[in-house]
């Protein structure tokens, strides 16, 4: 291995753990070999690295869910891959580090507004559909939010219930979120956006039934959006978050952090939109410190003007031109009835990656 990287890594190692603290390190329940033994072992909550009182009794009180909030955590990291993998910052994640965004969240910046917004609404999301899958003995389908149907169908299947998840994911991942100081403040925010995307995007699913698809009777039922969807909204929340500033006020208490937004003449941010108050390095360079690895080696779109785009995901630096052959199903033909058959062809493509 290269000895700058394995360098590079030490030191995110040893910057890791100057921020676990305030770090929801129980999200390393959905990485590696904790995740992988889900579904054949239980799970002993005690084992959970960073599981506060709270967290750690509502775990022992409601263990069958907990594999869904494990699951929602996953969910919510591969959404944020998948949104930022053009981007100079792509979500990476640190293989056997409880911290395992490394220093990257320690800074209250939009990447770690994104971050807790979409793990977020990822445990309430799957904490939902796993109750209407009547996985868990616990919860079930939303009988509550019927009222009556509409014209040309009626109430059918089993309506998600999104409050349920809701209230799990806030109970559960909240629960450490509760420091008078300003991050805590942001996290709980962000933490909620997430959540109430969820609520925002319920709507009605419905299924056809009669002769030859007639649709003579259409049951329907509340349904989650996907959340793919879910990520693209909260992408755009990441594109117009607000900057705010730290304000310090006594209270009976003691001393208690606020924010306030930055620029009053901009709309004041509610509780949908997404918040932050420090800035984000460029992500440029590789840096412990702030957790970048930098974009070298990184495959960039020569023909993109965009962030993507080798200009600006390279940083100015330019890019390296390679030649790739790849093998592909080419010449596919369906025969009656009923299968396809396809050739195999090679293909050359160019490959550009930043200098």
């Amino acid at each position: 291995m290269d000895l700058f990287l394995v360098g590079y890594m030490m030191c995110v190692w040893l910057s890791s753990w100057r921020v676990l603290g305030g770090y929801p390190i129980w999200w390393s329940l959905a990485l590696g070999q904790q995740y992988s033994s889900l579904g054949s072992q239980p799970i002993l909550c005690g084992s959970i690295p960073g599981l506060v009182p709270k967290q750690l009794r509502f775990c022992r009180n409601y263990i069958e869910i907990m594999p869904s909030v494990a699951e929602g955590v996953k969910l919510g990291i591969q959404e944020c891959q998948h949104q930022f993998r053009g981007r100079r910052w792509n979500c990476t994640t640190i293989k056997d580090n409880l911290a395992i965004f490394g220093p990257v969240l320690d800074k209250a910046t939009r990447e770690s507004a994104f971050v807790h917004a979409v793990a977020s609404a990822g445990v309430a999301f799957a904490v939902t559909r796993s109750c209407a899958e009547g996985t868990s003995t616990m919860c079930g389908c939303d009988s509550h939010h019927k009222g009556p149907p509409g014209e040309g169908w009626k109430w059918g299947g089993c309506s998600e219930d999104a409050e349920f998840g809701v209230l799990v994911s806030r109970e559960f991942a909240d629960a450490r979120e509760n420091r008078p100081d300003a991050r805590s403040a942001m996290n709980r925010h962000n933490n909620e956006a997430g959540r109430t995307t969820i609520l925002d995007h319920m709507h009605l699913r419905c299924k056809c039934h009669g002769l030859s698809g007639s649709c003579e009777v259409k049951t329907c039922w509340w349904a989650q959006p996907d959340f793919r969807m879910l990520g693209d909204y909260l992408k755009d929340k990441y594109d117009s978050a607000s900057e705010m500033v730290v304000e310090k006020h006594r209270e009976s208490r003691g001393w208690v952090e606020t924010l306030r937004a930055k620029y009053a003449f901009f709309k004041h941010p509610t509780e949908r939109d997404l918040v932050y108050y420090e800035g984000s390095p460029n992500f440029c360079e590789p840096n412990p410190e702030t957790g970048s690895f930098g974009t070298r080696d990184r495959s960039c779109n020569v023909s993109s003007h965009g962030i993507e785009g080798c200009d600006l995901l390279c940083c100015g630096r330019g890019h390296n031109t390679r030649t790739e052959k790849r093998k592909e199903k080419c010449h596919c033909i369906f025969h009656w009835c009923c299968y396809v058959s396809c050739q195999e062809c090679v293909r050359v493509y160019d490959v550009h990656t930043c200098k």
